[in-house]
């Protein structure tokens, strides 16, 4: 029996099918299992990160655990939580979901974050993988309404180039290191084959559409007072912000191998992702 937590997020929902597909047993754990859709033959079980008792129970019986935690300030001990929860239930191999750049100094306090979770699944005493990805493919689909209603889509990376990745990818590699041990105690690093910027982004969906696509620069304290708008908190605002300028400096052009390493082929490309979703930001347009 394979765990899953955050089973019907972007991640966590691809692992469950890849699984799935691969005939495995899976528990799929969500906060509303009546919501969840999952391939038949998975187990849906209701499970809360908050709810100690809930998350040891949805634990009970897996042999493997895919740990995806809340991201932000007030999340950092819940991950400790969740693999002290799976290691205490008798799951034996740990795959942990956390973002490039953690531990990076200059990322500032965001690059904590993910840092308990890690920590907890170095010390669990059991197999463990760390997933490091790179900015979701995925990512991009914040653009859809301003590009079905014609307008440039907002960029807050300025020129800055990101090792873009196809979550499937990720959701792929999570599949392989869940079910061996020949991954335990690697830290895998998951990009895309290419860092792209945003206006490679927007020129790839343009391409993909037929029509122009077009960026516009956001200033970061524009973006600020939108989130805290949104009902952010300042703390997780000025994280998240920290991480855009980080990116807009450069200093997450990152591309590694790792994704071939795992699955004997090269990633995807972003362009492969467009393809796939291109309908997400509207019709094509003929070029005729």
């Amino acid at each position: 029996m394979i765990v899953i937590t955050g089973a019907t997020g972007t991640i966590g929902s691809e692992v469950v099918r890849q699984l799935a597909t691969r005939g495995e047993r899976v528990r799929a754990v969500t906060r509303n299992p009546e919501g969840a859709r999952v391939p038949s033959g998975v187990e849906v079980v209701r499970g809360d990160y908050a709810d100690t008792a809930a998350m040891a129970a949805a634990f009970e019986g897996g042999e493997a655990a895919f740990i995806v935690g809340l991201l932000g300030p007030e999340f950092v001990e819940l991950d400790r939580a969740l693999v002290a929860a799976a290691r205490d239930a008798g799951v034996r191999r740990i795959v942990k979901l956390s973002t490039i750049g953690t531990g990076e100094p200059d990322l500032g306090r965001v690059g904590t974050w993910h840092m308990p979770g890690e920590q907890a699944v170095r010390e669990s005493g059991v197999a463990w993988t760390i997933l490091r990805p790179s900015s979701f493919g995925s990512n991009t689909l914040s653009w859809a309404a301003p590009i079905q209603a014609g307008q440039p889509v907002p960029n807050l990376t300025g020129e800055g180039a990101q090792g873009v990745i196809d979550p499937r990818d990720v959701s792929a590699v999570a599949v392989e290191a869940l079910l061996s041990d020949a991954h335990s105690g690697r830290v895998y690093t998951l990009t895309g084959p290419a860092a792209l910027t945003a206006a490679d982004q927007a020129a790839e969906i343009a391409s993909a559409l037929g029509k122009t696509v077009e960026t516009v620069d956001v200033p970061l304290d524009q973006a600020r007072q939108h989130m805290l708008a949104a009902g952010m908190s300042e703390e997780f605002a000025d994280g998240a912000l920290a991480g855009q300028e980080y990116v807009r400096t450069g200093r997450n052009a990152t591309v590694t191998d790792d994704v071939r390493q795992v699955l004997g082929r090269a990633p995807r490309t972003y362009a492969d992702w467009v393809r796939d979703h291109v309908d997400a930001f509207g019709s094509r347009t003929s070029l005729h």
